[in-house]
């Protein structure tokens, strides 16, 4: 679609798109947010849901949790699940005061929707390029849920059509608007450094087995085979279990650990020079995917080399999920996970070195040691380090995950705020995990070039 004749189908939409050219799941009970049906305000924001499954209803109900002042009015859902997933989000969301229409096929909604200013895109991966440029071509700001694509050369697409459009594109890697973690990286590391000269960097999401097992369906629910076949489906297995199945996903190491390791590159503030992991189909043996993972990663930094390891397995949640920052100082351990966000001060570092960042309230030193001392009668070698004392992080996250990414993207439509995952950097992210799955299936280690991280 040229540029003019999308402007001529904005009409009302003007006045949120200038604006923008300048610039996880809940169950609500009571019905404490409901809209009343009201003239739009200037600010108010015309939304549609493409994706009413799983994570879709995670992103609709973080959108509803921010009040009925937020602005933010769901006109419509689409969902091929007409039995289940769809008449769910639809029903939801009348019963607080949002009045939308329901689809099937979302080409009707964006014909039939012209009062439309966004859509969140949260349907399996393989369509997301779709479904996004469809959106961005009429004239709509789009928050799409990582992975961004399952294929780079999709994924690029969308970065193009965003640039040509002048449309806006979050891409969902929510822990870029977390408070925690913006904390983290701009106070702690940036202005602080703390942790020093970071050498290396862990993270793993282990799942336990019960939370990976094939999801079903009520009897009576099913699609028929006609319609599953049309949007890319063999069966209803594949359907409801689609992140397993190649072409369709990209398994656990894009499902899971996207969302870690585009925290690398942030952090760090580096694309990845290589990639070498090994994983298998070892449990899971019906799976198209690998249930486990573990690769290992080289960043080039201002100061030097640095290795990162990362995990992911589906049989087992010791450990739960987490990113680890080690530097000659310090070391950083943040999760989205509860009380999980401390800083450990290396033991041969003075503790007055960090007097003026517990004055600031940055840290706040904790109790005893960071681990359990050594008995008073071992005998300790020159092999032995004395545990680093622990500080805790005073920042708190008390929002739905996806709640601030939410709002960035609201905010930034109005033109109050810039996005802080846009496509180029959702597409980064693509390139640094996508080759994972590469890297196990040719076994061997494979080089990034700095061409590979640009649209």
């Amino acid at each position: 679609m040229s540029n003019e004749k999308m402007k001529n189908q904005m009409n009302r939409r003007g006045f949120l798109r200038s604006g923008a050219a300048v610039g996880a799941g809940f169950v609500i009970s009571q019905p404490l947010f409901a809209q009343t049906q009201t003239p739009k305000k200037p600010d108010d924001i015309n939304v549609a849901l493409l994706g009413t499954g799983a994570q879709g209803q995670v992103l609709m109900n973080a959108c509803l949790l921010l009040g009925e002042d937020s602005g933010i009015r769901f006109k419509a859902v689409c969902d091929i699940w007409e039995k289940q997933n769809q008449k769910r989000a639809s029903r939801l969301l009348k019963r607080y005061g949002h009045e939308n229409n329901a689809y099937v096929d979302y080409r009707e909604m964006l014909a039939k929707e012209k009062d439309l200013d966004a859509v969140i895109v949260a349907t399996p991966d393989f369509w997301h390029a779709e479904h996004t440029i469809a959106s961005l071509d009429a004239g709509l700001h789009v928050y799409c849920e990582k992975e961004m694509s399952n294929t780079l050369q999709d994924a690029r697409k969308m970065v193009e059509t965003a640039k040509e459009t002048g449309r806006l594109l979050q891409i969902g890697h929510q822990r870029r608007s977390n408070p925690r973690y913006i904390y983290c990286y701009e106070k702690l590391i940036t202005e602080a450094k703390l942790l020093g000269r970071i050498t290396t960097v862990n993270g793993q999401w282990n799942r336990s087995r019960a939370a990976c097992e094939e999801l079903g369906y009520k009897p009576g629910t099913e699609l028929e085979e006609n319609t599953l076949k049309q949007y890319g489906f063999d069966s209803m297995k594949q359907f409801r279990n689609w992140r397993w199945y190649k072409g369709l996903g990209g398994g656990p190491i894009v499902d899971l650990g996207s969302h870690q390791i585009d925290i690398y590159s942030w952090f760090l503030q580096a694309q990845p020079k290589s990639v070498m992991a090994s994983g298998g189909t070892d449990y899971w043996t019906e799976n198209q995917w690998y249930d486990n993972v573990i690769a290992t990663y080289e960043y080039q930094t201002q100061e030097q080399i640095v290795r990162a390891t990362y995990q992911t397995l589906t049989t087992n949640s010791s450990g739960g999920y987490y990113e680890q920052f080690m530097g000659d100082r310090g070391t950083l351990e943040i999760s989205e996970a509860p009380n999980r966000c401390n800083v450990y001060r290396e033991s041969w570092l003075e503790e007055k070195e960090w007097y003026e960042w517990e004055n600031k309230r940055y840290i706040k030193r904790a109790g005893g040691l960071g681990q359990a001392a050594v008995p008073s009668k071992a005998v300790l070698d020159v092999r032995f380090s004395p545990p680093p004392a622990k500080y805790y992080i005073l920042v708190e996250m008390d929002q739905p995950f996806h709640q601030p990414h939410l709002q960035n993207f609201f905010d930034s439509i109005r033109g109050k705020a810039t996005l802080n995952c846009p496509a180029d950097i959702g597409y980064e992210t693509a390139v640094s995990v996508l080759k994972v799955n590469d890297a196990v299936r040719k076994g061997t280690r494979l080089e990034f070039k700095p061409e590979e991280f640009s649209v």
